[in-house]
């Protein structure tokens, strides 16, 4: 029973550490994470650029006029997920090489199995037919 209390104060911690964070996070976070396709693959910071000395201040880019684009752009995640090579039929052949293992031993204990109740009947209708009826008026008892 004390794996038991141990697996209840885990869920209770793991349910407390989620409902602590779910609370630090602002509720656009929330949203994204809510919905597959809008997570984004984590960004590292700017690296901090230290102008030389004597050269000249950075020029900043004029702000981009916005337009709205006529159709939704690739989400990175669907093109970070086509990129990456699948190991997909990899699993399948290795799920598949065990299920024909599986299925082979089956097959096999079947067959032993078959071959024991064959041998097991074979031997009690030998005994069965050693043994002499009974006579005539015997009560036969049965064994216990």
């Amino acid at each position: 029973m004390d794996w038991k209390k141990e697996r209840d104060e885990l869920i209770a911690q793991t349910l407390a550490f989620v409902q602590s964070v779910s609370a630090q996070m602002p509720e656009a976070a929330q949203w994204r994470l809510s919905k597959p396709e809008l997570r984004l693959p984590p960004v590292s910071p700017p690296a901090q650029l230290q102008p030389e000395i004597g050269a000249a201040p950075p020029v900043q880019a004029a702000p981009a006029p916005s337009v709205k684009p006529s159709a939704p752009a690739p989400s990175p995640v669907s093109s970070a997920l086509l990129a990456r090579p699948s190991v997909h039929s990899e699993v399948e052949q290795e799920c598949r090489a065990r299920i024909a293992s599986f299925r082979a031993n089956q097959e096999r204990f079947n067959r032993e199995r078959a071959e024991y109740f064959s041998a097991t009947i074979a031997r009690l209708r030998a005994t069965l037919q050693d043994v002499p009826p009974p006579r005539p008026g015997q009560i036969t008892q049965p064994r216990d």
